[in-house]
């Protein structure tokens, strides 16, 4: 797996489009035709594909010398994640 600062870069056309690199397009398993989403996390932008199963993730999150997490535990941070968003969208009323 690459570092976190691979050195990789692109450029952004007057058009706001660019080209991923294709160091990128292979380590994402991406290529023509296959669509990316963008989820902001922890102030930086995080490319997702979206032509892959969840299954494809297994273990994608893993940190190593972290405690197994129950489903409860999950639940509760779902459920908490949740609720703020949906009170922050309510401010917007």
């Amino acid at each position: 797996m690459p570092g976190k600062d691979m050195g990789l870069e692109s450029k952004i056309t007057s058009k706001g489009q660019t080209t991923i690199p294709a160091e990128v397009r292979e380590f994402l398993k991406i290529g023509a035709g296959d669509r990316v989403g963008y989820q902001f996390v922890d102030g930086k932008v995080v490319l997702v594909p979206k032509n892959r199963s969840a299954l494809d993730f297994a273990g994608v999150l893993h940190q190593p010398n972290r405690a197994p997490v129950s489903i409860e535990t999950m639940n509760d941070a779902i459920n908490e994640g949740i609720s703020e968003r949906f009170g922050r969208s309510r401010d917007r009323d």
